[in-house]
């Protein structure tokens, strides 16, 4: 398998990605987009609570300012962090009463039950003690809406709590304004550890790649940091160790176990220039390992870099939710303003009891669970996929994923295994068996690189056969191979080669086609111008494609075989895999074929493949999937690519979608469910403000959690 390819990448100027500690809902995502979007020449910005990163760009022909935008994020309230501290800020983050809003609930909890007992203890203090309890815990809360006022961005939880706050003191609502203060604490920091919780299992592919590697130069042994290997140099992984580069085997043979790539739970024999990949563990033999790729461009990183990039390709419904919620809080302050002014003009409501139901209006107005619904889901979606061996190239690629309705797959290297086998081996005469004739065979095709001379030297040692040596071996340019072996002048060619001859079998030319029409290759095994015998290769069927077409097609979805092969092989395969086909195709036929089928309504349309020649096509259809043993032209072109070379991934991968876009449309419902339910409660007066708060908070922990269940998501 070939891990993808990834260029190293020159630091660009007008692109600046942040690593920022503190976001953990859409609320915090958009208060940090549109503050730096005022700042000059930022062109785009897209915050990810999830990943926890802030990706800026500048306006053409714009210069970044690192400086600028860390202030202006710090001036938020959040944290900038140096990608070099990022370990220590993880360990940090899991200890919740070290953090800030940890520390503030602790803060604002003994306050509010100190007010209590000095309430009960000492009834003539009236509303002091939670008013002092109010203003104490409200301070960070206030900072930081008056932050976020001065970077122009008026509508965010903070400053609808302070407002709800300081209105239930003004309207003699003290009690109950620290108790307000004191849930909106413990709701920041549930939706911090439940966003914690998601980076962590999303992000804990990194630790896969281990910190240091030993380095062998002139025979020496040193241990380096992994991050410093460059191609060419060399490393020794002992038995157990985890491998910390892309490479090939130059020494030595062991099982390796991949499943940290591609979720293949069974270990691999590797040997001698095998691949092997960053991230896996070497189970039993020392390796000697050529590095072939540096640690920004491995495997491993290139996952991490797939999943931390899923921001960068929203979904569509994660775009239209991020539009809804733009309008949706200003027309809740709106309205929120009515239901404090309307009813006591057109009423007798007491101007208290409006002002009150309307502050517990906005308390419930920031739409955090709904903005954080999509996004969340879809990270843990392609963290699933990335753990299965699925790469999946944003979320706008998993949505569309389980929309397609026909797929057109490559056969070589994609339906068959992409290397050709021994099929049939039948002897033509009485003096030697079959057995003799795979054995000379492999004898003629020793040290030759063909993919004939392979399957059938493979064949023959599958079959334990005693191999005898060949002398003054030639080849027949075009034609075959010839030497001596065991004293005995032999050739192995192909049937057209014997066309000269007159010495041939009865029945033949009928066997030759019967055998070229099952879409094999023949070699002829011939002596003194005699056939002896002949032996049929055919490049088979991966052993799940018939059953990953079939998942494709329980899921109703059309899968189409388009192959550069010749049109009878093609045809073979079809018709033995059950699937319709078509072959002799050009690059660029595939892609026409593609486009046809959008022009004639039949897409969406996925293509997959593994080749420079699936290229055009894969860039053509809706949804491009790469084979994971595929060209870097193919892997880069594609939108997805299946690192476990498994047709059934291609089912998985759809199946993934459609589970994800659930998941989305119950946390969609879940969000504006409970803010219909308590908007409406809240008008009526049958909720106060402390419901409000902790309907807010549970709705986004709520989708938080239910993001996270796919997580554990078993195919």
């Amino acid at each position: 398998m070939t891990p993808p390819a990834q260029q190293a990448v020159p630091h660009d100027p007008s692109t600046l990605t942040l690593r920022v500690e503190g976001m953990d809902c859409g609320g915090c995502e958009r208060k940090v987009e549109s503050a730096l979007q005022r700042l000059e020449p930022v062109g785009h910005v897209s915050a990810s609570a999830l990943n926890g990163r802030v990706r800026v760009s500048a306006d053409e022909g714009g210069t970044l300012s690192r400086n600028a935008i860390a202030k202006t994020i710090q001036a938020l309230g959040y944290t900038v962090i140096d990608e070099a501290d990022d370990s220590a800020s993880t360990a940090s983050s899991s200890r919740w009463w070290q953090s800030a809003k940890g520390r503030l609930v602790i803060v604002s909890g003994a306050l509010l039950c100190l007010a209590w007992v000095l309430h009960v203890a000492w009834p003539t203090l009236g509303s002091g003690p939670f008013i002092a309890a109010t203003l104490v815990g409200l301070v960070p809360i206030v900072r930081a809406a008056w932050q976020a006022l001065k970077l122009g961005n008026p509508f965010t939880i903070e400053m609808l709590m302070s407002i709800a706050a300081l209105g239930a003191l003004a309207i003699n609502a003290a009690a109950e304004a620290a108790v307000v203060v004191f849930l909106f604490a413990v709701g920041e920091l549930l939706e911090g550890v439940a966003s914690t919780q998601a980076r962590r299992s999303i992000a804990s592919l990194a630790k896969l790649t281990p910190s240091t590697a030993r380095l062998l130069e002139q025979g020496e042994v040193r241990e380096v940091a992994a991050a410093s290997l460059i191609p060419g140099q060399r490393v020794q992984v002992r038995p157990g160790d985890r491998l910390p580069c892309d490479g090939h085997i130059m020494a030595g043979q062991s099982s390796v176990d991949e499943s940290p790539v591609n979720g293949e739970s069974v270990p691999r024999a590797r040997e001698v220039k095998d691949p092997v990949f960053a991230g896996t563990v070497n189970l039993d033999g020392v390796l000697e390992v050529e590095v072939t790729r540096s640690a920004e461009n491995n495997t491993i990183a290139r996952v991490i870099q797939l999943v931390e990039e899923a921001q960068a390709a929203k979904a569509p419904v994660a775009r239209f939710i991020d539009r809804f919620a733009f309008y949706y809080m200003p027309a809740v302050v709106g309205v929120a303003l009515l239901v404090a002014i309307a009813p006591p003009l057109v009423s007798s409501m007491l101007w208290s009891e409006s002002i009150y139901r309307a502050l517990a209006l906005l308390l419930i107005a920031c739409p955090c669970a709904l903005v954080i619904s999509t996004p969340a889901a879809i990270a843990a979606g392609l963290s699933v996929g990335a753990r299965h061996g699925l790469l999946i190239k944003g979320g706008a690629v998993l949505e569309q994923l389980g929309k397609l309705k026909r797929v057109a797959l490559d056969k070589t290297g994609t339906l068959t295994a992409g290397t050709p086998i021994v099929t049939d081996v039948e002897s033509l005469q009485d003096s030697d068996d079959a057995s003799d004739i795979l054995r000379l065979a492999a004898a003629l095709e020793q040290g030759s690189s063909h993919p004939l001379a392979v399957a059938i030297s493979e064949h023959a040692q599958q079959q334990g056969a005693a191999i005898p040596t060949v002398q003054a071996a030639y080849a027949l340019a075009g034609q075959g191979v010839a030497g001596q072996v065991a004293g005995r002048d032999l050739m192995l060619v192909s049937p057209r080669y014997l066309q000269r001859f007159a010495h041939r079998p009865s029945g033949w030319d009928e066997r030759i086609a019967a055998l070229e029409n099952q879409g094999k290759s023949l070699a002829v095994l011939v002596e003194n111008q005699r056939p002896l015998g002949l032996i049929a290769v055919r490049d088979e069927p991966r052993e799940d494609a018939r059953q990953g077409l079939q998942a494709l097609e329980r899921l109703g979805v059309q899968a189409v075989m388009l192959s550069g092969d010749n049109a009878r092989t093609v045809a073979a395969i079809g018709e033995r895999l059950g699937i319709q086909s078509e072959g002799q195709l050009m690059p660029e036929d595939k892609a026409q074929r593609v486009r046809d089928w959008q022009a004639q309504g039949l897409g969406p349309v996925g293509k997959v493949g593994d080749g420079i020649n699936d290229a055009p096509a894969l860039a053509a259809a809706e949804v491009g999937i790469a084979m994971g043993s595929g060209t870097d032209v193919a892997l880069e072109t594609a939108d997805a690519a299946l690192l476990k070379n498994r047709v059934g991934g291609i089912a998985e991968m759809i199946t993934l979608s459609r589970v994800t876009m659930r998941n989305v449309k119950t946390n969609v419902a879940l969000a504006l469910g409970f803010k219909a339910l308590f908007l409406i409660s809240t008008v009526l007066g049958i909720t106060g403000m402390w419901v409000a708060v902790m309907a807010d908070t549970g709705a986004t922990v709520l989708v938080t959690l239910n993001a996270m269940r796919l997580l554990r998501y078993r195919f």
